[in-house]
């Protein structure tokens, strides 16, 4: 299947500047194409992965990505998609940044071969440009009227949008113009929101190249859940890449926890597997949908490849914990992360008997309630049911010196942090 074919079965295309073109052209060789990151943070999250998956496609298919991280345009800040001006960062911040996004991409993609992934940033070419060569060498080549016209610009006139942000679409034409006749590459890709910048890019390149220059242009659609919200954000906010920020565990829940709506689009867009795997686990989902088969599938892919084999076990090891109840056969690192949206207690290391310690803790309101629990079984302590009001908690119950978890009911877990 020609990549393009791909794309258009997994619904990843959105629009392209010369369908035909681009199709004929990945038939007969092996395309050099590039995709952009702005260092706007220290960490992507999964809606920056979906022009990023759609690059790596490209590469399997024996593609050559190009991955350019704006040190440059990440200065001046991308006005598509706002409604009001970035707050600018230091350079110091945009370095750091820079390198956080790198060693984060360098993890997702081959980088040996002939199709090895190349990486670049735009200071390097953009910061030698001064003001009057700016001016006369590329300005004199972007209509007003034409930039006025696009989308990320005229959405924002009425908000009003700075010089800073309205030129940011020539840098970003000024790269398109450099990769393609220092890097030889002839595909920008991007999200939908993107157009407007591709489409500078490839007239800049016909300005300055010729006519007959053949570059294209490609978007991603828009990503919305089945419910109309835009995909990637939950009530705690972007689920991120670092795993510092969003764990390993909350990653993969995340996916496990997909509506059955959504679930068959995001094996499409967002794991490797095959047509014929993907329309299987689509069936499953019409005739077994409780099993969540194609959700648990799409975790286990998703957090292999963003994370590792290691820590995708890792979060299936405290699924199964939670599920099961067998709460003493996680570590204490394993607890912290299962359990970082529990309600959280502080208690010492003093021993103390069970029933002034719930209370004290807050975690019952009274001592006859504590005890009328303890006797009805409704407490366990690390997965174990507690019978004793009696029992003295002692530094010896808290799992790695740390934690001790306890259950009230069912369902109503609490985190304690032993200090």
């Amino acid at each position: 299947m020609n990549i393009i074919d791909e794309l258009a079965w997994r619904d990843a295309i959105n629009q392209q500047t010369d369908a035909e073109g681009l199709k004929e052209l990945t038939n007969e060789k092996s395309v050099s194409l590039y995709c952009g990151v702005d260092p706007t943070g220290d960490s992507m999250h999964i809606g920056h992965l979906i022009p990023f998956m759609v690059l790596k496609r490209f590469q399997l298919a024996g593609h050559r990505p190009v991955i350019l991280i704006g040190g440059a345009t990440g200065t001046i800040g991308d006005p598509s998609g706002r409604q009001s001006e970035r707050s600018l960062q230091t350079l110091e911040e945009i370095q750091a940044n820079v390198d956080a996004l790198t060693a984060q991409l360098k993890k997702l993609f081959l980088t040996e071969g002939d199709n090895q992934m190349r990486m670049v940033n735009n200071y390097d070419w953009t910061h030698k440009i001064n003001v009057i060569e700016f001016l006369r060498d590329y300005g004199k080549n972007f209509s007003i009227n034409t930039m006025l016209a696009k989308d990320v610009v005229s959405s924002r006139l009425d908000s009003g949008i700075s010089f800073t942000e309205f030129s940011y679409q020539i840098l970003q034409s000024l790269d398109y113009l450099h990769l393609y006749q220092h890097e030889d590459v002839q595909l920008q890709i991007g999200g939908s929101d993107q157009w407007g910048n591709i489409t500078s890019g490839l007239d800049l390149i016909r300005k300055k190249e010729g006519s007959e220059a053949k570059a294209f242009g490609l978007t991603i659609p828009l990503m919305l859940k089945a419910d109309g919200t835009k995909f990637g954000k939950t009530a705690g906010g972007a689920i991120w890449l670092d795993p510092n920020k969003t764990t390993p565990f909350e990653f993969y829940q995340f996916w496990a926890n997909t509506d059955d709506r959504d679930v068959v689009k995001y094996l499409k867009y967002f794991t490797f597997l095959s047509k014929e795997r993907i329309d299987e686990l689509a069936q499953k989902v019409e005739t077994e949908p409780h099993k969540r088969e194609a959700q648990i599938t799409l975790a286990e892919e998703m957090t292999r490849f963003v994370h590792s084999e290691e820590l995708l076990a890792q979060a299936q090891r405290i699924t199964a914990a939670l599920f099961s109840g067998d709460i003493k056969s996680l570590t204490a690192d394993e607890i912290e992360q299962g359990f970082k949206e529990m309600p959280t207690f502080e208690a010492t290391k003093e021993a103390k008997n069970i029933v002034d310690w719930l209370v004290d803790l807050g975690i019952v309101k009274s001592k006859r309630q504590a005890r009328e629990d303890i006797t009805n079984g409704a407490i366990s302590m690390n997965g174990e049911r507690v019978s004793d009001v009696g029992l003295e908690v002692t530094e010896e119950h808290a799992i790695g010196g740390r934690f001790i978890i306890i259950r009230k009911g069912k369902k109503n877990y609490s985190l304690v942090k032993m200090s």
